[in-house]
């Protein structure tokens, strides 16, 4: 990512006038000593992107852990899902609104998360065979091109942009309240709800465009998840905060492999 590297901003020889100028007034001598120089607590206790892709990779581990354990176990335990889905949403509630990021919580989250995500994918599956694969090959590609543009600078978080987001979510939300609460009460026989009612828009399935507009949302949500790592780093925030950026990354990739996965499924069942 296009990240102001921090090592410099530690340094006066590197903040007075700006790099070049700066590092004028350094001898070579001086300049090797400081990137020799060892790392100090403080150093060490200041978030960094290396640490905070080392938290995102080991939340992402037990992530795939426990979609193991769900993909494996869905048949036997066709309940498995229903508990995993609402001990994951108690324990992201309680990671979005404590005030300190907990570790322990965090990768409780990603593993019992990875017990749902892994069991509704084996029942996508058992439903229409290969979808899943093509779910998570968009899902890497929607990150990576996220990530490619952010890093290139031609996407940043604004807050013009971030005021609409939350409005389009908010809205998002109640949606999806209501299609729920449609399907639970039998207002609707479709298998997603509104989602899979047979209403075209230029002939493309209602289900899918609201799929699209989703996965567009899911992707400013990266944007934000980048930016709020950038930040950190830039401002030298606390190390233990590369945990909170890590849960935000989780979150928002597993909405949006959910959404994908969805919208492949009422494309396939439109066809």
């Amino acid at each position: 990512m296009a990240l102001d590297n921090p090592a410099f901003s530690r340094n006066e020889a590197f903040s007075r006038q700006g790099g070049v100028a700066a590092a004028q007034d350094v001898s070579a001598a001086d300049l090797q000593a400081m990137y020799d120089r060892p790392a100090t607590p403080n150093d060490r206790e200041v978030m960094t992107v290396e640490d905070t892709i080392s938290k995102s990779a080991l939340s992402f581990g037990l992530l795939l852990v426990g979609a193991a354990v769900g993909w494996f176990t869905a048949a036997a335990l066709p309940g498995l899902w229903i508990g995993a889905a609402i001990v994951g949403l108690v324990l992201g509630l309680v990671n979005s609104f404590k005030r300190e990021p907990s570790p322990a919580l965090i990768l409780t989250y990603a593993a019992v998360q990875g017990v749902f995500v892994g069991a509704i994918s084996a029942f996508y599956e058992a439903m229409l065979n290969g979808i899943v694969a093509q779910a998570v090959i968009a899902t890497l590609v929607v990150v990576g091109v996220t990530l490619a543009l952010f890093a290139s600078g031609k996407i940043r978080a604004s807050a013009k942009a971030t005021k609409i987001f939350l409005i389009a979510i908010i809205g998002y939300a109640v949606f999806s309240l209501v299609n729920f609460g449609l399907m639970i009460f039998r207002g609707t026989d479709s298998a997603f709800g509104l989602r899979s009612e047979p209403s075209f828009i230029f002939g493309i399935p209602w289900g899918v465009i609201i799929g699209i507009f989703v996965v567009i949302l899911a992707a400013y949500s990266l944007v934000l998840d980048f930016d709020f790592i950038q930040q950190g780093v830039r401002n030298r925030a606390p190390r233990k905060y590369g945990w909170t950026a890590a849960f935000g990354i989780m979150v928002t990739v597993i909405w949006l492999y959910l959404e994908i996965l969805r919208m492949l499924a009422i494309m396939q069942s439109s066809d």
